[in-house]
Formats: C-alpha cells, structure tokens, sequence
C-alpha cells in the first residue's frame, strides 16, 4: 500500500490544542474523514470528505476505495492513542499503513488543569462500557482519571465508587467542557457528587 492512512488527533475541542503536526495534515488532506462537527469545522469545499456515523463498516469500505487515490486522513478526538478509532483502523490495515499525528486529551487536559502528576494514576473509560470492580476498587494513595458519557457520569459514578470502598469524603474533580470558553471545573467529593445536578460527557478524577 503506497499511500497512508493519517490518524489525526483534533485534541478535546478548542484548535490551541491540536498539535501542529496533526493540524498540518488536516488542512492539507485531499481525502478527510471525522465526525460532522469535525467536517464542518476543517472540511473545505476542494476536499473529499465522508462523516463518520454509527456505521464503522461504511467508513472502512471508503477509506479502502479512496486509500488507492491518495492518503487518506482520518480526524479523531482527543489523542488517537486512548479510545479512539486506532483500534478498529488496526484490526482492518497493515500497521505500516497507519500514521498517527497525536495531540492533548481531555484527561491530559483535566490532570493539567488540577496540576496534577498522573505518573502513577488509572485511566479508565466509562464511555460505552464500564471498567470492572476490580479496577475500580479503593486502594490508599490511588487516583482514577475517567472518561464518562449519558449514562455513566458525575453521579452515577460516584455511587459506583462508593460501592467499591471509596470513601465519601475523597476528592471528586468534575471536569466539563474542557478547553472551551464555558469549561467548568468543580472540586467535590463523591458524597456531595451524589447531592448536585449530574454533569455528563466529562471527564472525573478521584483521589484518596
């Protein structure tokens, strides 16, 4: 296979956190691909573009017919390494036919914004699946960086961090909107987590 397959990640939301990099490929793609927001955004008119829906087979079978015009550069949130469609690009090409442009994720943002190491925390994602207990488990010292989405979020998460031997009283950061201009930030604990609105699509840290 002759051409590429470019991963670009967009980073979580505003363009200061897309690295020049993966930005660079983005405005010179012939053939882009990325959810509707995404396009909507970077897509021009000179561009063969395709949005990525529900449908991960139509996207595969395009990127195959248009991988053998030109390369072919697929924009993900966040960085590609962690929950993105990498996984599902490798199960379908050749690993050398993927190159992959990262950029900052909405973790990496919350731990930066909580000036917070994440040297030695757990990174799990409750966003369409759910981690299991034993990951989620109290342990001293430990913190967990999440990734949420309707179902799981600030409050039912809590619940579930409770249940598995956190304390009440442990450190709780609800991070939303991240790297936009409304991006909130609230520093709780799991209990009073549990007495305030939910707040969806973010990203979580606990700390003991």
């Amino acid at each position: 296979m002759s051409h590429k397959i470019i991963i670009a990640g967009i980073g979580p939301g505003s363009v200061d956190y897309i690295s020049p990099a993966a930005l660079n490929a983005i405005q010179s793609a012939k053939i882009l691909i990325g959810g509707q927001r995404a396009l909507n955004y970077f897509a021009t008119n000179d561009q063969i573009s395709f949005t990525i829906t529900a449908n991960i087979s139509a996207v595969i079978e395009f990127i195959r017919e248009k991988i053998l015009l030109d390369d072919v550069v697929v924009m993900v949130s966040g960085d590609p390494g962690y929950y993105s469609m990498l996984d599902t690009l490798r199960k379908n090409f050749p690993a050398d036919s993927l190159k992959v442009l990262p950029s900052i994720s909405s973790i990496q943002l919350a731990f930066a914004r909580l000036a917070l190491s994440w040297n030695n925390a757990t990174l799990l994602s409750f966003h369409g699946r759910r981690p299991t207990d034993n990951q989620l488990k109290f342990s001293e010292g430990k913190i967990i960086g999440m990734l949420t989405d309707s179902k799981y979020n600030s409050k039912t998460i809590a619940e579930i961090l409770i249940a598995n031997g956190w304390s009440g009283d442990s450190k709780f950061f609800i991070c939303s909107r991240l790297s936009y201009d409304d991006e909130k930030i609230i520093s709780t604990t799991l209990n009073e987590a549990l007495t305030i609105e939910e707040i969806k699509h973010c990203i979580l840290i606990v700390k003991s």
